[in-house]
């Protein structure tokens, strides 16, 4: 279920959980986007990973050494506006009943949590961050649905369906919104 946000004398916490971006949110980057939330700390600002926005580009695209064929068919996905030009990977996995992962890894470390069982590999174009106060007032103005990652989470392509699949779960008003047209003016 999606998190009521904070009042403003209250610090959220939201850390592990996932940001999926309010209808509304319409602009190239986060439009429909699904964000784990890895970092966050109202002092220090937050950091996060878009899951559902593949590039249609592969690992051997961007590194071509031999050192990297095993990876070189991993799809690479968009993983903000933050760093850009840089080519990280991440492992995500269920442990004790809680989402975790590991972040920026290297090459070498995301061949080997691949070949983890339960674990999934991504690679990521730059990130998704927030200063300090910043996604804590995107909040209060609705412009993010918080909710918890399910188990099923790992299984779900991470795809730009994955938006609309994990918001239709969240009630019957978060399910209409799941099915509306990416501009319902247009309609």
């Amino acid at each position: 279920m999606a998190d009521e946000p904070s009042p403003p004398d209250q610090p959220i916490q939201l850390q592990g959980q996932l940001l999926l971006a309010d209808p509304s949110l319409r602009d190239g980057t986060f439009n429909r986007s699904v964000i784990l939330l890895a970092e966050h700390d109202s002092d220090q600002g937050a950091m996060g990973l878009i899951l559902n926005h593949p590039t249609g580009k592969v690992v051997g695209d961007f590194l071509k050494g031999h050192e990297f064929a095993s990876l070189s068919k991993l799809a690479v996905h968009d993983g903000g506006p933050v760093s850009r030009d840089q080519l990280t990977f991440s492992s995500f996995w269920w442990s004790k009943n809680r989402l975790r992962w590991a972040l920026r890894i290297s090459a070498k470390d995301a061949v080997e949590h691949a070949h983890k069982p339960g674990r999934i590999v991504r690679a990521f174009v730059g990130y998704s961050g927030w200063t300090a106060g910043q996604l804590e007032n995107e909040l209060r103005r609705s412009s993010w649905i918080p909710a918890l990652p399910q188990r099923d989470l790992l299984g779900y392509d991470h795809d730009r369906g994955l938006w609309s699949e994990l918001l239709r779960h969240l009630s019957p008003l978060h399910q209409i919104l799941a099915k509306a047209p990416d501009d319902p003016f247009l309609n």
